[in-house]
């Protein structure tokens, strides 16, 4: 896979820039990956072609350390590996530049170039598995407090009939002879010897003779699984959360990539959120914000709360009660209460005039700020 960064533009692939970001990049990874998925265009093979080679693109792209990687060969260009050594024909041009020649041989070639302490070269060597994005709809209470939950997933999992080894129950992969195991080789090019890939194995240094029937030697499945999922107290609406070693399965012992949750959280007939602070509109009487009052408020959690009602209070008014919000592990939030003064519809004739000897007798003129 790693001779294809030579003369393959994985950006143009998923059809974005070089100096997209990340987000940017699995945002159209994800949207190229469900428009040509299998799932969706069985029969068609085109579609499929289509799907492997954004995979590979992404696999890549997707991964921080790849990318750069992958960047500085691009940028080192086909003139890395030139005609000539000092002008003579036939020899070799190679500029590392800063870094050294193992570095950057490990660089092109997966690790292929790197020693390890015995001195052997390594192949290709374990991959990690890919990450793997799920939803969950939670209740707004359970945000707050936190779940515990089971996540019914179709993803790629570790081969239920071979448990990964690819190989078909009772056998066993064989060691590769044509690298003896290590999943490179030495070629000759212009006299010096490069480590590569090994083809016969694929670099993963083992020759499977008697493939799975289910995933084909693979050692991966498409198939329905169960994930619990521990969510903390405290979720926000959107907010993801990492489950660390719960994606896609490696490939030769490789680990197993990450589970990311986006949590959708409902609304609360009553309770609305602000970062950490719940909030509450509670609405008085015109009596009661004129002449103040002490009132009985709701709680997420236990029992009301008393609050008092200043008199005067104006519309709008916002009044905060300490330690009546989301509980975090870093911090506890505030109930933040909006005061909505209800103006009823219709008055009987005694609250009419009653209103009438109280506008007799007021002197308060609200709009005097707009006479000029």
């Amino acid at each position: 896979m790693q001779r294809d960064w030579l003369d393959k533009d994985f950006y143009k692939i998923l059809g974005v820039s070089d100096t997209a970001p990340a987000k940017e990049i699995t945002k159209a990874y994800r949207k190229l990956a469900r428009e040509f998925h299998p799932d969706t265009n069985q029969g068609n093979p085109r579609a499929e072609e289509r799907f492997k080679e954004l995979s590979a693109a992404y696999d890549v792209l997707g991964d921080e350390a790849k990318r750069k990687e992958y960047d500085e060969v691009r940028r080192m260009g086909p003139g890395a590996f030139g005609p000539s050594m000092g002008g003579g024909q036939g020899g070799f041009s190679f500029n590392p530049g800063e870094a050294g020649l193992g570095d950057v041989l490990g660089n092109l070639f997966g690790g292929a170039g790197r020693r390890s302490g015995r001195g052997g070269a390594t192949g290709a060597g374990p991959q990690r598995g890919a990450d793997i994005d799920a939803e969950l709809t939670l209740g707004f209470e359970d945000a707050i407090h936190g779940l515990t939950t089971t996540l019914h997933l179709t993803t790629d999992a570790q081969c239920s009939t071979c448990s990964g080894s690819g190989a078909r129950p009772g056998t066993t992969p064989q060691r590769c002879g044509t690298c003896q195991g290590r999943g490179s080789v030495t070629e000759n090019m212009g006299g010096f010897g490069f480590p590569s890939t090994c083809r016969q194995c694929s670099g993963s240094g083992q020759i499977i003779e008697s493939p799975c029937s289910t995933c084909r030697g693979s050692g991966v499945e498409r198939r329905a699984r169960e994930v619990n999922v521990r969510l903390p107290g405290g979720v926000a609406d959107k907010q993801r959360i990492r489950l660390k070693g719960r994606g896609g399965p490696g490939r030769n012992g490789g680990p197993a990539g990450d589970l990311f949750v986006e949590c959708h959280v409902a609304r609360h007939e009553l309770f609305d959120r602000s970062g950490d602070d719940l909030t509450l509109r509670v609405p008085v009487t015109i009596a009661e914000a004129g002449l103040g009052a002490t009132i009985d408020v709701p709680t997420l959690d236990g029992p009301n709360v008393t609050l008092r009602i200043p008199a005067g209070t104006q519309p709008g008014r916002r009044m905060r009660i300490k330690g009546r919000g989301v509980e975090t592990a870093q911090h506890t939030g505030d109930l933040i209460v909006t005061i909505d003064v209800v103006i009823p519809n219709e008055l009987n004739e005694a609250q009419q005039a009653a209103l009438r000897q109280f506008a007799d007798a007021t002197t308060l003129d609200p709009r005097a700020h707009l006479t000029r």
